[in-house]
């Protein structure tokens, strides 16, 4: 099973999949132009791996604090992943973890287990604008 990462809180929407010790990812500009094709985006990112919404164990969301459009349609479109899928989420942010856990983030394959460790809850929307 894979875990799928959404973050469009910065300067760039990342779409990374962590599949065992295989990380692939995607950035795009976190423009006004692309909020509107997140889903487009999010689509393409997986065709172009051959990955199925059915395969994703999880995805973790950053709710921020970051771009208030980047968050509110990346919670949106993980919302309604999990209603059409039943896939669990994770809504995630750095101010949850500490500062030695952060710098464990630069490949992201941690974050799952540092949501598991901070006990980040699943199925639980609280973002931070």
């Amino acid at each position: 099973m894979k875990n799928f990462i959404i973050d469009a809180t910065g300067d760039k929407i990342l779409l990374i999949i962590l599949n065992d010790r295989n990380i692939y990812t995607s950035s795009h500009e976190n423009s006004k132009s692309n909020f509107d094709k997140v889903t487009i985006l999010i689509d393409k990112f997986l065709n172009k791996y051959k990955i199925s919404l059915f395969e994703l164990k999880h995805i973790y969301v950053n709710r921020g604090p970051g771009s208030f459009a980047g968050v509110r349609n990346s919670l949106s479109i993980v919302k309604a992943i999990h209603l059409a899928k039943e896939i669990d989420y994770f809504c995630f942010s750095l101010l949850d973890f500490s500062d030695a856990d952060k710098k464990k983030l630069i490949n992201w394959l941690e974050l799952p287990k540092l949501c598991r460790k901070y006990k980040i809850k699943k199925n639980l929307i609280n973002p931070i604008y």
